[in-house]
């Protein structure tokens, strides 16, 4: 079986489908303040040049998964799998923002849930690359249970620590 990198994913709070072009407006609107790239080596993707290329790389990934608040109906951020590898049983969970009117711990959280138990369908452990400067996206990935297990360039060839999760850990909580 294949690694579906788009699904659609729904929870309580947040819902998770393929990023559409027509997307655009509305995450360049939350990825438009700068505070959400404060820790991010790439800190472009505020400015309207940056984030255009940005979206290009993330629309062509062809795993990225915008977030829309269940209440609202509003887009509130995007993730992304990438890199599966049959072989390893693993896939990689990156990329993600958040509108900062939804930071904080719980739409985050069942994001990552939502993907994770979509990926362990496939994958026997799941990575995320984090920023050494990252200190928020560290302390979000300790709190839905990512254990740092050492460090390695990321896609953009930015030093990043590797964080795990892997199937056994999610049953375990």
């Amino acid at each position: 079986m294949s690694f579906d990198y788009q699904p659609i994913l729904k929870g309580e709070l947040v819902e998770l489908r393929a990023l559409r072009p027509e997307d655009y407006e509305a995450l360049y609107a939350i990825a438009a303040d700068p505070l959400i790239w404060e820790q991010h080596p790439v800190k472009t993707r505020s400015d309207k040049v940056g984030f255009q290329q940005f979206f290009h790389e993330t629309l062509m990934s062809g795993g990225t998964l915008i977030a829309i608040d269940t209440r609202t109906r509003q887009v509130i951020g995007a993730s992304r799998f990438h890199g599966y590898d049959k072989d390893k049983s693993e896939v990689e969970i990156g990329w993600t923002f958040l509108a900062r009117s939804h930071w904080g711990g719980i739409y985050n959280g069942q994001l990552k849930q939502l993907m994770l138990q979509h990926a362990f369908q496939f994958v026997d452990k799941v990575v995320f690359l984090v920023g050494p400067r990252n200190l928020r996206s560290q302390r979000a990935m300790e709190k839905i249970g990512g254990l740092r297990i050492g460090s390695r360039p990321d896609a953009g060839g930015h030093d990043s620590y590797v964080y795990q999760i892997t199937a056994s850990d999610l049953t375990r909580r």
